[in-house]
Formats: C-alpha cells, structure tokens, sequence
C-alpha cells in the first residue's frame, strides 16, 4: 500500500507507467488522498486509467494536459481549481516526459549525437523542463492555499502541507555523468532533466518562503515503455517507493535530488 500523502494530489503523465501506477497505489491506499487528479495528453488513449477512475469515482479525476502546451496547462490549471474541494492543492507530481529521438539506424542507440539534432533537443527540453515549469507557475496560487492552512511556515514543510515533486533521473547527474554515459548516452534525454534539476532548485528557493516543498526524485530504472523491457526495477516497486520517500521529506530535503530508495543523488 502506499504511504500516506493526504489532503489534493495531481500527478501527470498519468496513462501509463509509472504515473499510472503511482495513481492506482494512491486511490487504492487506506489512506488515500481527499482528491487525486490524473492527467494525461491523450484522453482518448488511457483505457487503464479509464478503469481506475470507474473503481473510484468519488476520489479520482482524470484530467486533459499537455505539458508541451501553455494553453492545455492553463484550461487544467482552471478545471482542476474549479474542483477543488477547498481551493488547495497540496502535491504536485510532473511526472510526464518523453525520450529520443528514435534509433534510425543500427548502429546507433537512441539520444547518440549522430541522431541528435535541434528538432530533438528542443523538443525534449519543452517537454522535460518547461512543461513543469509552467505547471508550477499555473498552479501555485493552489498550493499557497494548501500550505497556509497548515499554519506557519516554521511547522515545517511536507508532501501533506504543499510540495512538487519533479521525476527527474540519475542520468541527469553531471557528477555521476562519467559512471553513466557509455551505458546510456542520450543527449536530449540528459541534458532536458539535468534542466529540470536546475528548476527544481530554483523553484525550491523561490517557494520555501510560502511552505513549499520542492524536490526531485530518480524512480530507479524502470519496466516502463521509456524504460524497456531490461529493465530490474518494476513500476509497482518504483511507485512504492517514490510514495514512501515523499511520504518521509521535510525542509532538510528542500531543493534536493534522491532515488526512489531514499538515496541522495548529487547534482
């Protein structure tokens, strides 16, 4: 079951892998949030979290939002404030991300410079780094809300008070870049995530004077379609784990990189 993380909780990227199995753990919990809002891009396609919002109607809403796309954030910032029980919303999870650009020959694995053009770096950066940073900007005024009724800012700052958390990845790492390049080269992939690790940090000093946690998580190597069929870590394993890591942070961990184990990453 997953850790405790109550009060409102948005995750996108929520049709399939990881953010998917992040809401079902959450809905299924006993001690699920008050709401939870899965959003996705395509609507049409999400027939898994089509199931999990019929199993729990009451609790789940499912959401349209393309992180690309200013204007679909805006329209979901409005539709999920209009539901609101209260106007707050305490848990922000960007999940949603994509990889690239794809192998176009044999001898070259996907993100490799030789397939790595403007159209890919671009395209990975609006989606990576962007796309979060415009959701924080649209739904911020939500989480203000959510931190102050949890009273003053020195009660300390949590997932349940108000708090974004943004998946980032162990690859985007610079420390850790010569341990992990030869496996995994992928140029737009690192550097769009090693974007949102700065964001992270900027919005973690631009949010804490109002409560609000913000920090990164690496979800482990996951059995994802991103991730691929090689992969040793399971999406159940990995949401289990983000959802205990998030259910445990504080102010100590304002600004910071972990992995899905509770490990420190370094930037």
């Amino acid at each position: 079951m997953a850790a405790r993380i109550g009060g409102s909780v948005l995750v996108t990227g929520s049709n399939r892998g990881i953010g998917l199995e992040l809401v079902r753990q959450l809905a299924e919990s006993t001690s699920a949030p008050a709401q939870i809002f899965a959003a996705c891009r395509d609507l049409y396609g999400a027939q898994a979290l089509k199931e999990l919002a019929q199993r729990h109607p009451q609790l789940l809403t499912i959401v349209r939002l393309d992180v690309a796309d200013p204007v679909s954030i805006s329209e979901a910032s409005r539709v999920v404030g209009d539901k609101l029980i209260d106007g707050s919303l305490n848990l922000i999870i960007n999940n949603a991300a994509i990889n690239g650009p794809a192998v176009n020959n044999g001898n070259n694995p996907p993100g490799t410079l030789a397939v790595t053009g403007k159209k890919e770096m671009v395209d990975l950066f609006v989606t990576n780094a962007v796309g979060p940073m415009l959701i924080a900007k649209e739904f911020r005024s939500y989480l203000q809300k959510a931190a102050d009724q949890s009273g003053p800012v020195t009660t300390g700052m949590s997932c349940s008070r108000a708090a974004i958390i943004n998946i980032s990845t162990l690859l985007s790492s610079v420390e850790k870049c010569r341990e992990t390049f030869s496996m995994a080269p992928m140029y737009p992939y690192r550097a769009s995530k090693a974007a949102l690790n700065m964001l992270t940090c900027c919005l973690a000093e631009d949010f804490q004077r109002d409560g609000i946690l913000v920090m990164a998580i690496h979800p482990g190597w996951v059995k994802t379609d991103m991730g691929g069929p090689n992969a040793p870590v399971t999406t159940e394993d990995s949401a289990k784990g983000i959802l205990h890591v998030m259910s445990t942070l504080t102010e100590k961990h304002n600004g910071s990189l972990m992995d899905w184990e509770g490990n420190g990453i370094p930037w």
